[in-house]
């Protein structure tokens, strides 16, 4: 092997460890199978969540978790792997590739790290079923405005039924 390969090789782990170090999760699928349109579909509805998918030689895969601190993902680089790293919303690789495998029996899901967890399949199904980092952000909000809306409408039962009582008072003299 020429310096220029090892070279080459040792930049890309170097690369694969910034995505790691970088990522809020990262999971890892064998997608071996899919046909041009289902992987490019699969890139798609990725892309736009705002996370990239990388097939990535098991070498390299392993040096790079090694260096990134998660050596336990090295028995998930088996056979052909592709890894989904999001910087962003750490469940939505788990969410779309979750939807995606339902879908398509081709792809599997290994498993990843998650916030900084390692995630074997049942967890990366667990963060699957959560909502999107905006659906929670909706939940919360809607959580903060429940007794302010409650109040506001005890408010405005008590002013019409003082508004009420007035108007029968008015009424009756």
């Amino acid at each position: 092997m020429s310096e220029q390969t090892i070279a080459l090789k040792a930049k890309k782990v170097e690369e694969v460890v910034e995505q790691f170090n970088a990522a809020t999760s990262a999971v890892v699928v064998d997608a071996r199978g899919l046909t041009v349109a289902e992987s490019t579909d699969l890139r798609h509805q990725l892309r736009q969540e705002g996370v990239t998918l990388e097939v990535i030689k098991n070498k390299i895969l392993v040096r790079a978790a090694e260096k990134a601190g998660y050596p336990e993902l090295n028995d998930l680089f088996a056979g052909p792997s592709a890894v989904a790293f999001s910087n962003d919303d750490a469940v939505a690789p788990a969410r779309i590739l979750k939807k995606f495998a339902d879908e398509n029996a081709t792809l599997e899901i290994k498993g990843g790290v998650v916030d900084g967890n390692i995630a074997n399949l049942e967890d990366i199904n667990k963060y699957a079923s959560l909502p999107s980092h905006d659906g929670l952000l909706g939940q919360l909000m809607a959580e903060f405005q429940y007794p302010i809306r409650t109040f506001a409408y005890a408010v405005k039962a008590l002013q019409e039924k003082k508004e009420a009582e007035s108007e029968g008072t008015a009424a009756a003299e």
